[in-house]
């Protein structure tokens, strides 16, 4: 009978490595998920690996290696496809094929360049010995935290085909919450581009037109097409130093926004902003009980949660709260006062996560609560799609119609002085 060699994790998240009789390689891995083992590889001996020695590593071409993009610099993987691979690896997983193999057919079929490296290089580092959480954090812009420390723990507990699947829910969920939210703003960014481009092109080659008619007509001109003509002539007169003004503006808000005072400062902005600020209150609530219930859930210790989730709150006032919670725990105290004494939490959230807390179901209501604001969300997203189109005809109209009033203004005016006379 053939002898295989396994290597598999058990339920303690323990290493084992042993050589087993068995008819056929799927007999072997049956009888290893029946021992609720998680099974790294399997090796016929005498035979192949089921990991493919020799075909993990990717090819890397001459341009990657100049521009620094070698097996091991992977770039960054978006959401959706993440999503995906995520998805086919807990599938498989469950399926019970060695997690050697399953990573072996995502590097296989994967279609972008730099995330098939990076595939490779992770399989290169699995057969090597290295845990899976151990490989994937050589690739920190492909696999955030959040997603490397539910695989330890996935690892750790003998569970990882329940957490990715786990990971494949709460990552979906997000991604649906980003593009609601794209949705929402794509509409008016581009609407403030094109009314931006119109008025700039009414101010640079319309008005222009209009200055020796003006001069012609020899009137008191009107306040408004005083400061329209202004305009017009800073844009066409000292147009280098108004780009080169826009661009140091635009430059120092950023350097302003990169710092620990500018950037709270303008994440408490953001959110005491009307209409968008209750928006983006209910997104960061959304995300703040989705990350830290889907954490909780998977067996992450809470004060390893609440950094997590501080550092990918994208709101420095969210940030800061969750970080003086975890202080407080850290402390011995409870979780509900530090996030009570922030504006972000309304008093509902505050109070249901601390009953959680008192009745040991706090991953329970924190999903609750992540769920009630998607649903927030998403009503108010619609409602604001629905308001955003007629504010921006409104917007256009006012200004479009301001600049083409301001130029006739001149000309009522004669022409009433022409009718008195």
């Amino acid at each position: 009978m053939p002898k295989f060699k396994y290597v598999a994790r058990d339920s303690a998240g323990k290493r084992v490595a042993q050589t087993v009789d068995g008819t056929s390689k799927e007999d072997v891995l049956s009888s290893l998920k029946s021992q609720n083992l998680t099974v790294l590889s399997v090796t016929e001996e005498g035979g192949l690996s089921s990991g493919k020695p020799g075909s993990a590593t990717a090819k890397v071409s001459l341009w990657d290696t100049l521009n620094g993009r070698g097996a091991r610099a992977a770039p960054r993987v978006s959401g959706e496809m993440l999503v995906v691979f995520t998805r086919q690896f807990a599938t498989m997983i469950s399926a019970g094929i060695p997690v050697l193999e399953c990573l072996n057919i995502l590097q296989e079929q994967a279609e972008d360049p730099g995330f098939k490296n990076a595939l490779g290089t992770i399989v290169d580092d699995v057969r090597g010995g290295s845990d899976l959480s151990q490989a994937l954090r050589k690739h920190p812009k492909a696999f955030e935290r959040i997603y490397i420390n539910m695989i330890q723990a996935g690892e750790a507990s003998g569970q990882l085909d329940t957490i990715l699947a786990r990971l494949a829910d709460y990552m979906e969920a997000t991604e649906k919450l980003k593009r609601e939210i794209k949705g929402a703003m794509t509409y008016p960014v581009v609407s403030l581009v094109m009314i931006f481009g119109i008025t700039i092109f009414l101010l640079v080659f319309i008005i222009p037109k209009f200055v020796d008619i003006f001069k012609a007509l020899k009137v008191e001109l009107p306040l408004p097409t005083l400061i329209v003509l202004g305009l017009s002539k800073i844009l066409t007169t000292y147009w280098a130093q108004t780009i080169i003004i826009c661009v140091g503006v635009f430059l120092l808000f950023k350097w302003w926004k990169s710092t620990d005072s500018g950037g709270y400062t303008f994440d408490r902005l953001l959110l005491k902003s009307p209409v968008f600020g209750q928006l983006l209150q209910k997104v960061a609530l959304s995300r703040f009980a989705k990350t830290f219930a889907t954490l909780l859930r998977s067996g992450v210790p809470i004060l390893g949660a609440l950094e997590i989730v501080a550092s990918t709150a994208g709101n420095r006032v969210v940030e800061e709260a969750v970080n003086n919670a975890r202080e407080s725990i850290r402390q011995g105290e409870n979780l509900a006062k530090p996030l009570s004494e922030s504006a972000v939490f309304p008093p509902m959230v505050v109070r249901m996560i601390a009953i959680g807390e008192k009745s040991g179901a706090l991953e329970q209501l924190l999903e609750k609560i992540s769920e009630f604001y998607d649903q927030q969300v998403e009503a108010m997203v619609d409602a604001l799609t629905s308001l955003i189109e007629p504010l921006m005809i409104g917007v256009m109209g006012f200004i479009v119609g301001g600049i083409v009033l301001s130029v006739f203004l001149p000309i009522f005016k004669i022409q009433e002085a022409l009718q008195h006379k």
